[in-house]
């Protein structure tokens, strides 16, 4: 828990995602400075909707569905590998 002295550990803005065809041109990449915490729980909200997204896509033989959540997927990992840097960052 950060105290008044410390700042609460954020993401470093270094995770990228969804590469393209030829996987060496980021299309996307997460922000430095989003409080890890935060970060975190987006994923988690994130990860919720591709549970729920690909039980559909399955169950309807939706494959925008199910390409919807393989890039939201993406999205909620980016998330956490950068939180993850935060953290260890914040421990060095």
């Amino acid at each position: 828990m950060p105290t008044k002295d410390k700042k609460a550990p954020t993401t470093v803005g270094k995770t990228c995602f969804h590469q393209g065809d030829d996987n060496t041109h980021p299309l996307f990449r997460i922000e430095p400075g989003i409080p890890c915490q935060d970060a975190r729980e987006q994923a988690s909200e994130l990860m919720g909707y591709v549970c729920h997204m690909v039980i559909k896509g399955l169950m309807e033989g939706d494959q925008q569905l199910l390409w919807a959540s393989h890039y939201l997927s993406a999205m909620a990992k980016a998330l956490l590998d950068d939180a993850e840097l935060g953290l260890m960052n914040e421990g060095s």
